[in-house]
């Protein structure tokens, strides 16, 4: 084989590979297809978080907090094994206990339409603290399908909710690498208030996956 072959070779083999990985199928591989949205409920005491009451909002300046704390009306632990819910239709992205300050979590993963702009926007949902789970990652999940049941990280905390929504994809367990804006964050209850019923649409939305890091050794979708 002359060089000039060789070279004509590497270069098809080359574009061949440049191909395949910008096929369809190697684009399959790091997306899923979920069901859109129709609309977010609150994650517990569902539909409207009836019984149930906001004891820390969300902060983006110190001392941070980066979402909300539900609690029970009747306080303490009254609300310890409640079930969690998920807000809206979703993939699981995380469920795992990574102890620490967080005990079991759950992450999902939301396609949504815009109604003032017709596009379709992804967001997050965490739910911590968990007493326990009850979805693996990778599963389709409906709103108001049981997540978990409400804890207090093996009591650390008084019985509580923690719940985030994320409009950065890129979050996952490493909150502080996010800048903190409302670009990136979101108000749970007026997120949810504004799109509390959306469009039902049958389509399923092709959704990114693989875009946040394992968190110790806790591996994601």
């Amino acid at each position: 084989m002359n060089l000039q072959t060789r070279f004509r070779r590497r270069n098809f083999l080359l574009a061949t590979l440049l191909l395949g990985l910008a096929s369809p199928l190697a684009a399959q591989q790091k997306t899923v297809a979920i069901p859109l949205a129709d609309g977010f409920d609150y994650p517990i005491g569902k539909p409207d978080g009836k019984g149930y009451y906001v004891a820390r909002g969300l902060r983006l300046r110190e001392p941070l907090h980066f979402g909300e704390d539900w609690n029970g009306n009747g306080g303490g632990d009254t609300d310890m094994g409640d079930p969690v819910y998920a807000t809206a239709n979703g993939v699981v992205m995380f469920s795992y206990d990574v102890q620490v300050g967080w005990g079991n979590i759950v992450i999902l993963r939301h396609a949504y339409r815009d109604p003032q702009t017709g596009l379709v926007r992804f967001c997050d949902s965490l739910y911590g603290h968990l007493l326990d789970r009850a979805v693996k990652v990778g599963q389709i999940v409906k709103k108001g399908q049981q997540i978990g049941r409400l804890g207090s990280n093996s009591g650390m905390y008084p019985a509580h909710l923690h719940f985030e929504i994320r409009h950065n994809l890129s979050t996952g367990m490493q909150r502080e690498s996010v800048p903190r804006t409302m670009d990136n964050w979101a108000d749970p209850r007026a997120f949810i208030t504004k799109y509390r019923v959306l469009k039902r649409e049958l389509k399923q939305q092709s959704t990114p996956i693989g875009t946040f890091t394992d968190y110790r050794g806790c591996k994601g979708l």
